[in-house]
């Protein structure tokens, strides 16, 4: 298992200096490729990351929500120099020499508070609201094959090669990621952010790498977390039960998937 899962209530409270009004949560995914040791490190050191940048740059964040985008930029830069400049994190035995440098992760954040929800996103995993009934997306998939990601490799001198997909020099698929710096400048690790204003009709976020969304749609994902969280007086775990239907359908590669309820009016 290359995947790595993380949930932080209240995370800012990490933060000695933070002196926040509100509090916020987070949750990630983090899918490993290569070995599972940046995955690992994602865990544990990017909400302790995000935490100080967002102290750093309060109340700024509070009056201008669109300060979010650069806090967020500017956490995932340092999570990918701290990599990088500790390269024995991952290198191991069973790793061969010629790819201890493509070693990597994706990474894929939400913070979610009383107001707002923000998400990160660095690779192929997605993020995807359930509101009102309708599905939202509040991410994009960087596939290499996506036209103005390939046209951004191939400005950095990279080439993206169908190889089992499409991929980074016929290596990766994905052309974002935190580590691969064998890969780089053509795989970079600056995340796409989006801000979502909460209204009363979101029940719930959904996070997971491309091990479900590979075979299961957004939307068919949401109806079937519906239908747990509606579910009668000991529903199913959705997050579960998404993971065994993508199995079931044939997924080959690892699951991992986090469900974030927003909606106090569900059973769940």
């Amino acid at each position: 298992m290359k995947d790595a899962v993380m949930v932080e209530l209240a995370f800012t409270r990490t933060a000695s200096e933070f002196a926040c009004s509100h509090e916020f949560d987070f949750f990630a995914v983090y899918d490993g490729h290569g070995g599972s040791q940046v995955a690992n490190v994602c865990k544990e050191r990017m909400h302790l990351i995000l935490a100080e940048e967002v102290a750093r740059r309060w109340p700024m964040i509070e009056s201008e929500l669109g300060c979010w985008e650069n806090t967020m930029v500017e956490s995932y830069r340092r999570l990918d120099a701290e990599v990088g400049a500790n390269k024995e994190l991952i290198i191991c035995d069973r790793i061969e020499p010629g790819f201890r440098e493509t070693v990597g992760s994706t990474a894929l954040a939400a913070v979610v508070g009383k107001k707002s929800i923000i998400v990160a996103n660095c690779g192929v995993s997605r993020a995807v609201l359930s509101r009102g009934g309708t599905t939202v997306a509040l991410s994009s998939d960087h596939k290499p094959n996506r036209p103005d990601e390939m046209q951004r490799i191939e400005a950095a001198g990279g080439k993206v090669i169908e190889s089992d997909g499409y991929r980074v020099w016929g290596i990766l698929n994905t052309s974002r990621s935190i580590g691969d710096y064998k890969l780089k400048p053509c795989v970079i690790c600056d995340p796409e952010v989006t801000i979502t204003e909460r209204v009363q009709e979101d029940e719930f976020l959904i996070l997971a790498s491309d091990g479900l969304w590979d075979v299961i749609s957004n939307e068919m994902a949401c109806y079937i977390v519906r239908s747990c969280l509606f579910a009668g007086p000991t529903p199913t775990d959705p997050a579960s039960l998404l993971a065994k239907i993508a199995i079931s359908r044939g997924s080959r590669d690892n699951i991992s998937v986090i469900v974030v309820q927003l909606s106090t009016g569900m059973r769940c």
